[in-house]
């Protein structure tokens, strides 16, 4: 166990009190710093504003207050905080709608303990996080999406930045939801070198972080092989 595990402060949101319980267990054994747990959505945004978690663990289905709505809450007051949705729905519209509301990971309740908590670590590290399958479903909605008028974005982006072939293919992997590591093993180049390209992508789009650029990504649909 890492001091960086010890010291990721997480917080739990599932109206089970059997499953929030063991999701906090599980967590808590792993080293994580469970900081907080809550059973409805309208106290989840007050616990969560007051123990101001570094990842919250949050089930969609809330009564009082959708988890969507906790989600874009609550990172719409802290920009940094990183969510990882654990739902046992895996409908289209569920995972976009998550996603849209500022979550950075989608799970599925069928995971097991060990794929949960590896979840979490490289959720707090900022990388997205999908149930293997979800990625590419995320990617196809979007791409959809992106296929339709978007008047707002049309206008304050006249011209689309130029990118090189290289951080094109290194948004691309992002955008499947690759951690750093595997990007720099399917390239062959070194985790900086993946990480340099990033920054100068960032700079490119002025984005301020990987989530920003992953929606960038999956909203052009730059998941293309």
């Amino acid at each position: 166990m890492s001091d960086v595990q010890q010291s990721i402060r997480v917080m739990v949101v599932d109206d089970h009190p059997m499953w929030r319980d063991a999701v906090a267990r599980d967590l808590a054994a792993a080293g994580f710093d469970v900081v907080a747990t809550a059973g409805d959505g309208p106290q989840a945004v007050r616990r969560a504003q007051a123990v101001s978690p570094q990842v919250l663990v949050l089930d969609l289905n809330l009564p009082g207050l959708p988890g969507v709505q906790v989600c874009k809450e609550l990172v719409g007051a802290d920009p940094a905080l990183r969510v990882l949705v654990l739902s046992a729905s895996g409908e289209h519209a569920d995972v976009l709608e998550a996603v849209k509301s500022g979550a950075t990971g989608y799970l599925l309740k069928s995971a097991g303990p060990e794929e949960l908590i590896d979840a979490v670590r490289r959720t707090a590290a900022g990388d997205p996080v999908f149930t293997p399958g979800l990625a590419g479903l995320v990617l196809g909605e979007y791409r959809r999406l992106a296929s339709d008028p978007a008047p707002a974005a049309s206008s304050n982006e006249p011209k689309a930045p130029q990118l090189t072939d290289r951080e094109t293919e290194v948004l691309r992997l992002v955008a499947k939801g690759l951690s750093y590591k595997q990007i720099a093993e399917r390239l062959v180049i070194s985790h900086r070198t993946v990480q340099n390209h990033v920054q100068n992508t960032l700079g490119k789009l002025q984005l301020h972080n990987r989530v920003e650029l992953v929606r960038y990504a999956i909203e052009r649909g730059l998941d293309d092989a």
